[in-house]
């Protein structure tokens, strides 16, 4: 549709569902977006259409409507739509591959994110080659898989260059780190991490910078790594969330963080109480992360000697990994709880 021919009540949806994305106001993002959707359809603008549930699926994902995400994207992914060029089914098979992940599903998360990389993997949009790698990477490695996940990081690094922007290249440096961290790797995931905080900035985007500290801490802390540097990323992911909000994953998420550098600590008990608040929260948050609260509850009621506690705490953390499907994490699980 040309651009003199755009309805008002197409503009006004529009404009509106850019503002409550600019606002972090996912939600209410979506919901403009679809009316601007719904509007588009009815004029017969089938690009504008297409955008208009492209940017609904992405709200939703940054909505953590992962279920919904997922069933719009994968609409469109499978849809008729007369011009989606390779570059286009590409994103939409990552906006897929980041909500199944984000619901569990990493096996499907992961062949979704591969059909990205198939995709772009001879264009010249390095950009969107790199998230489709970035997608499959994180996929592979919650799942376990992470002599894959490794092999797909070096191919990731070679794949940057001067063309991508410096923000994407820190998020490329921050998922090496983290499967470098997870392949017992910590110099070489330390050091990534490093790269990656030299390309953040809070003044520049404080919503990434949150999410790298808070990421990178949980890394340090899970190779058992307490120092004053993890308890310094601890703080700023804590400080950025409370300027700008966050979801409920993300607040569970940095009290996640802060039990297990209690535990860490020597304050078990205190540990176990911050613990015990996470691991309720069944409703709230994804099985991966409610997996990683138990297993740490299990391992602070252990070191107490509270048997029965611990075992319990980690009988549930396998049954969360398993229901994630991250195989690597339910036996780990599984060997404390043989310990």
């Amino acid at each position: 549709m040309p651009l003199h021919s755009v309805s008002p009540l197409y503009a006004a949806a529009e404009l509106q569902a850019h503002e409550h994305r600019t606002n972090h106001a996912f939600v209410q993002a979506a919901i403009s977006a679809q009316d601007a959707a719904d509007i588009a359809r009815f004029d017969g603008d089938v690009d504008s259409w297409w955008n208009m549930t492209f940017l609904q699926a992405e709200n939703l994902l940054d909505a953590e409507e992962f279920e919904a995400c997922a069933a719009l994207a994968s609409d469109l992914v499978g849809g008729s739509h007369p011009s989606m060029e390779p570059r286009a089914k590409a994103r939409t098979y990552i906006l897929v591959a980041k909500a199944r992940q984000g619901a569990g599903f990493l096996e499907e998360a992961a062949d979704a994110a591969r059909a990205a990389v198939e995709l772009v993997v001879d264009d010249d949009d390095v950009e969107t080659q790199v998230k489709a790698r970035q997608a499959l990477i994180a996929a592979l490695a919650d799942s376990g898989k992470l002599d894959a996940a490794w092999a797909e990081c070096l191919g990731l690094a070679e794949a940057v260059s001067a063309e991508v922007d410096d923000q994407l290249i820190g998020k490329v440096y921050w998922v090496i780190g983290n499967v470098a961290f997870l392949c017992n790797k910590v110099q070489e995931g330390l050091a990534y991490h490093e790269l990656a905080a030299a390309t953040f900035s809070p003044a520049r985007n404080l919503d990434v910078w949150a999410k790298f500290n808070k990421a990178s801490a949980a890394m340090r802390l899970a190779a058992d790594i307490a120092d004053a540097d993890t308890l310094r990323c601890i703080e700023r992911a804590e400080l950025a969330t409370d300027v700008i909000g966050g979801s409920v994953s993300d607040m569970l998420l940095l009290r996640l963080n802060r039990g297990h550098w209690t535990f860490l600590s020597g304050e078990v008990e205190v540990a176990i109480q911050m613990l015990e608040g996470i691991c309720v929260e069944v409703d709230n948050t994804g099985p991966q992360i409610l997996g990683e609260a138990c297993l740490l509850l299990g391992r602070a009621h252990a070191a107490l000697g509270n048997k029965a506690e611990a075992n319990q705490n980690l009988l549930a953390a396998a049954e969360h990994f398993e229901t994630a499907g991250a195989a690597q994490r339910a036996e780990l699980a599984r060997g404390y709880l043989a310990a």
